[in-house]
């Protein structure tokens, strides 16, 4: 059978989709190839463009490399840049190389539209590609660098002057963003906050139209508050060179002006020569085939279906509604079976307006604050788990949170504070110290003297065999138990006998010495007497003063009591049920040197992590064990701490750990199932 090719043009959200999709089908057939063809190394996040661009976060915070997406799965990605695409001869010729295709899926996205307005194209900003944002990103600390060494006040204000044109989702995402940065900028060059000025400018009456009024209103009323311009009304009909120029005839002057006013589909895909309506949207069914080739199919911002005598809203959640159509109806074509239309289940629309306030309506539920930031960042993590994994999802969980700086994100920085690794250093070294010391006490009390016998037999429920275990000692070891108690009942006797008699001996005492001797002076007898007297009067002030000042709570006892339900219910199920079939020799050994391997790696920082996993999970079986006490409870929180890669710190792991992460991100299962340490290495 001839192999079918499958192209796929474009890795943005509905190629990246579609190619999911497909591989997933086809991943066991030999007789389909599917490529996919960016002219980027990495898939953009276009909806967080804007964190970019006003320095909320990282450029990588958007880059989803196609190793992490696709991996080791079954699809050829190719940076090349697509110049041509005869749909005759069914190929597609590139910068670096020609591609023959059986089936091709047009993803090649969408760029700003500037609708004929004189001088837009040449003196604007844009925010519709990684590029775009870095544009900004630059540009803007730029600005705020020169006006803090501007001295003439005109010159400054135009510097200081931040104008984003168009009131939908990017304008008012980025105008967030300036108003977050605007206050980092100032304290960084030492700038009044209030010279700066922010400005939104929309020719339609309200912002954010598509989303109901009550959210329209709150949004403005934030951005209000945060003294924000906001001009409604206000169409924009040219731009010079550091000038705004609008309908009404104001002039607004400024070095930062930034274009979100709309998108049409790329200039490549009116460059097709395909059927096509308004702004290079290419005319397909319902099936989101071209309306002139049945092998040619239409996903994201340049299709041009039309639903209820509209275009489709260029959006992400269009993006994956029409790229999962056409791939479904592309494995139809070559398996047959049925066939899918386009069927939209939009889920609503997020907005966040810097990073501490947004508004959303999703599913139907209208939001705003801090739970429509919540619910795009569960969004944003739904979608980087379905297309990269949870090493994806933790990266992003970095930007967002864990790396955060300057409070700018919905938690501040309560997340992202760190301690310098050389501050715990010696608590880990202490740690691997009392580990060791743990490992060689066992050893001095006979732990590896097999010949003795069994010393672990207390940890068992009574009449429970070791393996391994002779008849005499088992007897010996189940009656451990028993003697324990009865020793403990009497220490707790002798304790209160002991207590109680101390009064009454002390006045027979005295008595005694009153009657032998009666020919004592007066005075002697009246000191025997109050000596009699004050022994119990002691007593009772000490017992006082232990009422008084008794502990708050007895460190020293176990955490959990040995006869609880709970420790009970371990003996029975883990020590009795499994342990019990171990040689008591090879358990007994097992548990020195685990504790004694514990502390080494602990004490030299190797495998640091592991260590300290270990650590917990020790701690955890002698907690339930009965045998914890409150006192050595630090050893979990400090292993905890150990779980941070402090093991890099004057240890091993530092140069172990990259070592491992190379290898293991080259593995193919790491590949298969994005479970990288990091970045792919193939």
């Amino acid at each position: 059978m001839a192999t079918k090719k499958i192209l796929i043009l474009g890795g943005g959200y509905g190629g990246v989709w579609a190619g999911k999709i497909l591989e997933k089908h086809f991943r066991k057939r030999e007789d389909v190839e599917i490529t996919l063809v960016d002219k980027r190394p990495f898939h953009t996040l276009m909806t967080e463009l804007h964190e970019v661009a006003g320095w909320r976060t990282e450029p990588e915070s958007v880059q989803v490399l196609f190793k992490k997406i696709f991996g080791a799965k079954r699809i050829n990605v190719v940076l090349d840049t697509i110049e041509k695409v005869d749909f005759e001869a069914k190929q597609a010729t590139g910068k670096v190389c020609t591609y023959d295709f059986d089936y091709i899926i047009l993803g090649v996205g969408a760029e700003p539209e500037f609708f004929g307005t004189p001088g837009i194209a040449e003196n604007a900003f844009t925010l519709w590609s990684f590029e775009d944002a870095m544009k900004v990103r630059k540009h803007v600390e730029e600005k705020f660098y020169e006006a803090s060494l501007e001295t003439d006040p005109e010159k400054r204000k135009k510097l200081l002057t931040f104008v984003v044109a168009g009131a939908g989702f990017t304008g008012i995402e980025m105008i967030g963003e300036l108003l977050d940065y605007r206050d980092v900028m100032c304290r960084k060059y030492f700038l009044d906050p209030k010279e700066v000025r922010v400005l939104n400018i929309e020719a339609l009456p309200s912002i954010l139209p598509i989303l109901e009024e009550p959210l329209r209103a709150k949004a403005e009323k934030y951005l209000q508050k945060r003294r924000c311009d906001v001009m409604l009304n206000s169409a924009i009909i040219g731009a010079e060179p550091g000038k705004v120029l609008l309908k009404s005839g104001q002039i607004v002057e400024t070095e930062t002006f930034i274009w979100t006013c709309g998108v049409k589909g790329s200039s490549f895909a009116g460059q097709l020569g395909l059927p096509a309506g308004k702004r290079n949207r290419i005319d397909c069914d319902m099936e989101l085939k071209s309306t002139k080739y049945p092998f040619v199919y239409v996903v994201g911002d340049i299709s041009g279906l039309m639903q209820e005598g509209k275009p489709l809203a260029q959006i992400v959640e269009t993006a994956h509604f029409t790229a999962e159509a056409a791939a479904k109806n592309i494995i139809s074509d070559i398996d047959g079976g049925e066939r899918h239309q386009f069927k939209p289940n939009y889920h609503g629309f997020m907005i966040s307006i810097g990073s501490h306030y947004g508004v959303s309506n999703a599913g139907g539920m209208k939001t705003s604050g801090f739970i429509a930031l919540a619910i795009k960042h569960l969004i944003n993590v739904w979608y980087l788990l379905n297309i990269a994994g949870i090493n994806q999802v933790w990266e992003y969980l970095k930007h967002e949170f864990l790396d955060m700086k300057n409070r700018r994100s919905i938690i501040g920085d309560f997340a992202s504070y760190k301690i310098r690794p050389y501050w715990p250093l010696l608590l880990r070294m202490w740690l691997g110290l009392m580990w060791v010391f743990e490992g060689i006490n066992k050893i001095g009390e006979g732990w590896l003297a097999f010949a003795s016998g069994s010393k672990s037999g207390w940890m068992f429920s009574p009449g429970v065999v070791q393996a391994g275990v002779k008849a005499a000692e088992a007897t010996s070891g189940a009656s451990a138990w028993e003697s324990a108690g009865q020793a403990a009942a009497t220490a707790a006797t002798g304790a209160a006998a002991a207590a109680s008699a101390a009064p009454a001996v002390a006045a027979t005492s005295a008595a005694s010495a009153v009657a032998s001797s009666a020919a004592a002076a007066a005075p002697a007898a009246t000191s025997a007497a109050s000596a009699a007297a004050a022994a119990p009067a002691a007593t009772g002030g000490t017992q006082a003063a232990t009422q008084t000042f008794k502990a708050v709570w007895d460190l020293t006892k176990p955490i959990f009591d040995p006869n609880s339900g709970l420790v009970t219910w371990f003996r029975h199920t883990f020590m009795d049920g499994i342990f019990a079939y171990l040689p008591y020799t090879f358990f007994q050994a097992m548990i020195v040197v685990m504790e004694i391997g514990i502390g080494l790696a602990l004490f030299g920082g190797c495998f640091t992590w592991l260590a300290a996993a270990a650590s917990i999970g020790m701690c955890i079986v002698f907690t339930l064990s009965g045998m914890f006490a409150w006192n050595q409870l630090w050893f979990v929180f400090a292993a905890i701490l150990m779980l941070g890669g402090l093991g890099r710190s004057f240890g091993i792991d530092y140069w172990l750990i990259p070592a491992i992460k190379r290898w293991w991100n080259g593995t193919r299962f790491a590949r298969k199932w994005h479970f990288y340490a990091d970045d792919p290495t193939k």
